[in-house]
């Protein structure tokens, strides 16, 4: 009894400790010191020799004034924290300035960096890109709410680099990725150009749609859900679409792109998109998407480490769909109808045999000696119907074949056409974003080894060995109407990136080419006033 009367007394006193100590943290701790603080961070840049360890470097015009404000703090700093940063890395300052927690110095390189020649690139606007990319992501990794982006010379690929480097496809998480807000820094006298910063903003955010359709899993995104995404997605950008379904397709006599869906229980959809942002009198540019929005290669079944990519294959769909959200976001004064043939290709109790053959509605016969080269046949009804708009041009984009993935990697997308100047255009719009393209033949040896039949006009695979991207651009050629300039664009290799190439594109699906070829677009407006206004002298 003794000892049972002393643990219950010991246990009772015990017991009044642990309550005053609550009651004392209650009482001394407020929820405000509890919280995380608000932190704000600023991202800068500077410039050095990076084949000199000795070289003392040179910070921006924008970071020499933020470090006059600093009295000399940020360089100082940035000096003792070691060798300065290359391109692509960066040094985290802290508590140098009172209104910014953290301050990210980044490389930038060369202060001389601009046109390569020889890459075909401007790596003085890449350089900028990459800094900003990776100020803001070693910033949002500390959970900064707030971030401040310098322009470092050119706000444009600031705001790409910026933008393109904070978004991550979250889909289905159930905890949140922390994601940092991010604005141009215009205090301190700095130097801007805040229309410049729009339009970079409105392009990296093209192309960050573009890899929310692309990476979203295809047993979610399938055709009818990316057209019912694609109606909420444009109809408030001021974009018109019509959503046909497969008998209205069945009346267009799509043959060939019916024959790819019909191993799918997913229905097929034709989307048309119609932008008019100049006269009605003006001719559209046409663009024609491939939407294949899952690609199993039907009986000739992909394997399963290129299976795990396939829902990106109606990357050329999302790469339209994009262009024409900025095109209508920035105004530009064009005309665009945009073509998106919708299905999936799956194996089916119905679904297309190696050995099939369609017709088109061109009267042209297509025979299957391949399953899963079928990315022609989803495309060829589209470039068929564009005649009905009188076109000014025709711009495809689609992943045709792993050729292209062979010969170019991640380093470009593929480019066919026939029109020399097209296709100058569109190599100076890649200069500019840093997103490359190379020019690929489209010889008539090639149209020669897809119609070398006796039974049938054209064959998805044709005659002999390699050459799979351009004997697939030389089938599509023959679908284009008459006189009408065309371009077709394969981004099966850029399709996807690794995470390591391009610092501002983390891992899975890249959205390219966006950029390009909205800058595409709008440098063809400009060269068409240019040739107005000699035209009127």
């Amino acid at each position: 009894m003794r000892i049972l009367t002393r643990i219950l007394s010991f246990t009772r006193n015990n017991s009044q400790i642990i309550s005053f100590t609550q009651k004392r943290l209650k009482t001394s701790v407020s929820p405000e010191k509890c919280s995380t603080p608000h932190s704000l961070g600023l991202v800068l840049g500077v410039y050095s020799n990076e084949n000199d360890m000795l070289d003392t470097g040179q910070l921006t015009p924008n970071a020499t004034k933020f470090n006059e404000v600093c009295n000399g703090r940020l360089y100082e700093l940035l000096r003792i924290a070691g060798p300065l940063p290359k391109r692509g890395e960066c040094r985290l300052l802290f508590n140098i300035e009172q209104n910014f927690s953290t301050i990210a110095v980044c490389g930038l390189g060369d202060k001389c960096l601009g046109y390569n020649e020889e890459e075909l690139i401007d790596e003085g606007k890449e350089a900028i890109r990459i800094a900003s990319a990776v100020g803001c992501q070693k910033l949002q990794e500390l959970n900064t709410n707030k971030i401040y982006v310098e322009s470092f010379g050119n706000s444009e690929s600031a705001a790409e680099g910026s933008s393109m480097g904070l978004w991550s496809y979250e889909g289905q998480r159930k905890d949140r990725l922390y994601t940092s807000q991010m604005e141009l820094y215009t205090e301190n006298n700095f130097e801007y150009d805040m229309e410049a910063w729009d339009i970079g903003m409105h392009k990296a955010e093209a192309q960050n749609l573009a890899r929310q359709l692309m990476e979203t899993p295809a047993s979610i995104m399938t055709p009818t859900k990316f057209a019912q995404n694609v109606v909420n997605v444009l109809c408030d950008s001021g974009v018109n679409v019509e959503v046909k379904v497969r008998a209205w397709a069945e009346a267009q006599k799509m043959n060939a792109f019916l024959a790819i869906a019909k191993g799918s229980a997913e229905p097929p959809i034709f989307l048309e998109l119609s932008y008019y942002g100049t006269s009605s009198n003006e001719k559209p540019i046409v663009l024609i998407g491939q939407g294949t929005t899952f690609d199993s290669g039907g009986l000739s079944l992909k394997p399963l480490e290129e299976l795990q990519h396939m829902r990106g294959s109606m990357c050329g769909a999302a790469c339209v769909v994009a262009t024409c959200r900025a095109i209508a976001s920035l105004k530009l004064p064009v005309n665009v109808r945009g073509l998106i043939p919708l299905c999936e290709h799956m194996i089916g109790a119905n679904t297309v045999r190696s050995g099939d053959v369609v017709t088109a509605k061109n009267g042209l016969s297509l025979e299957i000696q391949h399953t899963d080269k079928e990315a022609p046949l989803v495309l060829v009804d589209a470039l068929l119907y564009a005649e009905n708009f009188n076109p000014k041009f025709i711009l495809d984009v689609g992943t045709l074949h792993n050729d292209m993935k062979g010969a170019l990697g991640e380093a470009a997308a593929g480019v066919f056409t026939s029109n020399d100047a097209m296709w100058q255009e569109l190599e100076a719009a890649a200069v500019h974003t840093g997103d490359r393209v190379w020019r690929m033949p489209i010889w008539n040896y090639f149209t020669g080894t897809v119609k070398n039949s006796c039974s049938v006009d054209i064959q998805n695979v044709g005659q002999g060995r390699g050459g799979g991207s351009c004997k697939a651009a030389a089938i599509l050629r023959e679908f284009v109407p008459l006189n009408v300039d065309w371009m077709h664009v394969d981004a099966m290799g850029v399709m996807t990136t690794n995470g390591n190439n391009f610092e501002y594109l983390k891992n899975g699906m890249s959205g390219r080419p966006t950029r390009t070829i909205i800058e595409f677009l709008a440098k063809g407006i400009k060269l068409d006033a240019n040739v107005e206004k000699k035209n009127k002298f």
